[in-house]
């Protein structure tokens, strides 16, 4: 009867102590965490870990009061025990286990905070951390419960280390991985990555041991194993946004039959172009010289002065580059090349590309000065003598000739009964 008291005793003392710990630690901490208000303090004196480490009472006072009960016998006391060891464990395991998120939940908010890209994710490092520490508290309970040294459970997880291997083949490759990645800066999140494998194409939104999440521009969320990212190429756009400059490549396919050498006539009306005033003050001065000199070649280009010989298309090309050397949307920086020039001809016509970079990387921007850009040039190709190459084909024979609209009936049915013979 004194054992059965005692044992209730001892019970309702932890439990009492424990709910009071459990409202009195956070509390007082609280306080004290306000009035230091440094990082620190805010990671060591988290509310969790503070719950976590309260629930530890019950236990540790099971622990030191059970030799005061009486009559207690030896097995039932070591059983006890060993319950109560093993719950402590369990506890502190956990309170670490919030320790290092809470040390994750800091550091993201620091980012968010300083309004920083986020350069190194330590999420990953901090699941590994999780998964060690509950590794070995699961070992110690093991053995705590059984009533054996932890060294003998950890020698027979050395037996079975191809076994464990194999298991957590995938965790151990991720891992190097995201030590890879991380010391050399590959990848962050932010980072808009695309990885056509995978079907990735969007920001990384999540780095963690085992998987990196992608978020796509359709808002679709595409999970890559961590490893993958090592054994497997892909393309990160943050230099892009670190340089301020997008790239535009893109080409106008101008009719070959469209090209040829100007007239007089049409070098006088182009000459009213302010853009092309620098153009064709060089051919006049190119002009001068051959003049003096008929036939010599000219020391700075090195090619044959002909100033008189000048194509549409090379005028066209000048007025190009001298647009988008003029135009404000496009970055004009150290390594943003600027450059308009003919490709080699096709069976679609005369590739005319402008390379150059936009002063935005963001997107509906960047569009919008590339289609400002490509719609002036197209509807300056006409005024140069220019046309777009277009295949043709027998529906667009359905279509009025321009100053026969009221004819477009009998032009409509005399083709469709051509076809039709």
């Amino acid at each position: 009867m004194q054992m059965m008291v005692s044992l209730c005793a001892l019970a309702c003392t932890a439990l009492l102590v424990g709910g009071l710990a459990q409202w009195l630690v956070p509390k007082a901490f609280r306080h004290m965490r306000e009035t230091l208000n440094a990082t620190w303090a805010q990671v060591l004196m988290h509310d969790k870990v503070l719950r976590r480490v309260a629930k530890t009472a019950p236990s540790l006072i099971v622990q030191f009061g059970l030799h005061l009960v009486p009559h207690l016998e030896p097995r039932w006391n070591t059983v006890i025990t060993n319950a109560a060891i093993a719950f402590t464990v369990y506890h502190l395991a956990r309170a670490l286990c919030d320790l290092l998120n809470a040390m994750n939940q800091a550091h993201e908010q620091s980012e968010e905070r300083t309004k920083a890209t986020q350069t190194h994710s330590i999420k990953s490092y901090v699941q590994l951390g999780k998964l060690l520490i509950s590794s070995f508290a699961a070992v110690l309970i093991v053995a705590t419960l059984l009533n054996r040294s932890p060294l003998l459970l950890l020698s027979g997880l050395g037996a079975m280390s191809a076994v464990l291997m194999l298991v957590f083949k995938d965790t151990i490759l991720s891992f190097v991985a995201g030590v890879q990645l991380g010391s050399n800066d590959m990848l962050r999140v932010g980072d808009w990555i695309e990885m056509p494998q995978v079907g990735a194409d969007g920001f990384v939104v999540d780095i963690a041991l085992n998987t990196v999440k992608v978020q796509n521009f359709d808002k679709t969320i595409t999970t890559i194993p961590t490893w993958k990212l090592m054994s497997e190429s892909f393309k990160n756009w943050r230099g892009m946004f670190e340089a301020g400059g997008r790239r535009i490549r893109r080409s106008l396919a101008i009719d070959a039959h469209s090209i040829h050498l100007l007239t007089k006539e049409e070098r006088t009306a182009l000459s009213s172009i302010a853009l092309l005033r620098d153009y064709w003050s060089e051919k006049n001065g190119l002009r001068a010289i051959d003049d003096a000199k008929p036939g010599t070649i000219n020391a700075s280009s090195g090619h044959l002065i002909a100033p008189d010989q000048v194509s549409n298309l090379a005028a066209f090309k000048a007025y190009a580059y001298a647009y988008l050397l003029a135009h404000p949307r496009i970055h004009r920086g150290p390594g943003m090349f600027l450059l308009a020039r003919t490709l080699e001809p096709s069976s679609h016509g005369v590739p005319l590309e402008l390379y150059c970079y936009t002063n935005t990387t963001i997107w509906v921007e960047y569009e919008a000065v590339q289609g400002e850009i490509f719609d002036h040039l197209i509807g300056m190709l006409p005024r140069f003598g220019l046309y777009l190459y277009q295949r043709s084909s027998d529906y667009g024979m359905h279509y009025p000739v321009p100053g026969t609209i009221s004819h477009s009936h009998e032009v409509v049915t005399d083709r469709t009964a051509e076809l039709m013979e």
